[in-house]
C-alpha cells in the first residue's frame, strides 16, 4: 500500500505545483481570500459592478434594477494570497418579503496565490418574471471554504421588474 501513498502523494505535489503556478516560493504566509467585485452581467446593459472591497453593509441600501425573465451571469473577481484555499463556494439565500424564495451554493474550486485576481463566472441563470415576481428581493451571500471559513459575508437587494 505504500505505493498508492507515494502516487497519491506525488498527484497531490503536482497538484499544488499547478495552483500555485508562479507563486511556488511565495507561499508561507497566511491565506488571504479578498473578495474584490460581484458583477451581474446580462446582455442588453452594461455590467453592474458591486465593489466588495469597502463597506459591504452599504449594499443593501441600493437596490440593482433587473429585467424580468433576463438571462444573466454573475462574475466575482478575487484574489487568494499565502496559501491554496480549497473549496472556495459562492452561498446565496434570497428572500423576498421575508420568506425563503431562492437558495444557491455554488462550487467555484480551489485557488492558488497569484498577483493577478481570478475571476469566476457563474453558468447562466434566469431572473424571475411574471407580474408576481416583480418587486423588490434580499440577497445575503458569502463566500465560505472546505474549512467553513467565511472570507466575505454581505447582503444586497434587486428589484425585479418590468424593464431596465
Amino acid at each position: 500500500s505504500s505505493g498508492i501513498n507515494a502516487e497519491y502523494g506525488e498527484a497531490l505535489v503536482k497538484y499544488k505545483q499547478a495552483l500555485l503556478g508562479d507563486a511556488v516560493g511565495k507561499t508561507g504566509a497566511p491565506l488571504k481570500v479578498t473578495v474584490l467585485k460581484m458583477t451581474f452581467v446580462s446582455e442588453g446593459r452594461d455590467p453592474i459592478e458591486l465593489d466588495l472591497t469597502g463597506d459591504v453593509s452599504k449594499l443593501k441600501d441600493t437596490s440593482v434594477v433587473i429585467k424580468e425573465g433576463c438571462e444573466y451571469q454573475l462574475k466575482f473577481t478575487f484574489q487568494i494570497e499565502g496559501e491554496i484555499v480549497s473549496g472556495l463556494r459562492f452561498q446565496q439565500n434570497i428572500s423576498r418579503k421575508g420568506i425563503p424564495a431562492s437558495k444557491l451554493n455554488l462550487m467555484l474550486g480551489s485557488f492558488g496565490p497569484r498577483d493577478e485576481p481570478h475571476e469566476f463566472i457563474t453558468p447562466t441563470d434566469e431572473a424571475p418574471k411574471g407580474a408576481l415576481a416583480r418587486g423588490k428581493y434580499h440577497a445575503k451571500c458569502k463566500f465560505i471554504d472546505d474549512d467553513k471559513t467565511i472570507h466575505l459575508a454581505w447582503e444586497w437587494t434587486f428589484k425585479i421588474q418590468s424593464d431596465w
